[in-house]
């Protein structure tokens, strides 16, 4: 057997008991107009009630983020959340979460996800693996801010 290596990024499979972990990640996160953090216990609870697929990003016992997404009734994947710590940003982690999920998701045929439009290092991030800018919607969320919808179709 392989033990993984302590330096290795791994995406641990969330639960309910994680949500402490998963609301730390997102209040680090919180107070910039440009990412919708998830910071409250019930928006968690409601996500992993709905089934959302759910992963603490690890480097050995660190945690360096999360990523999420919900698999749609029409066949497409939505990316419901990609959250790097500060401190582990520009440093590939999203790159390499992003390609993981991509891996993971290898047979769905249209994955989508959201962006405030000032948000230029997530559009950096997904561009490269061809997500393209399918639609802007003003007040998406309800906070008075527009986000980009991306699609990657295959």
């Amino acid at each position: 057997m392989k033990l993984p290596l302590a330096n290795e990024l791994k995406l641990v499979k969330a639960g309910l008991n994680d949500i402490d972990k998963l609301l730390m990640i997102e209040n680090n996160l919180s107070g910039s107009k440009i990412y919708s953090a998830m910071t409250k216990k019930s928006e968690w609870e409601e996500a992993f009630k709905k089934g959302e697929t759910i992963y603490l990003v690890k480097k050995g016992y660190e945690i360096l983020g999360n990523v999420s997404y919900e698999k749609r009734n029409d066949g497409s994947v939505y990316i419901s959340g990609l959250a790097i710590l500060p401190s582990f940003q520009k440093q590939g982690v999203g790159k390499k979460i992003v390609r993981r999920i991509l891996d993971e998701l290898k047979d769905v045929k249209k994955i989508n996800l959201v962006t405030h439009p000032d948000n230029l290092a997530a559009i950096k991030l997904y561009e490269p693996f061809g997500f393209k800018t399918e639609s802007r919607k003003e007040n998406y969320y309800g906070d008075g801010e527009p986000r980009l919808i991306l699609s990657l179709k295959k």
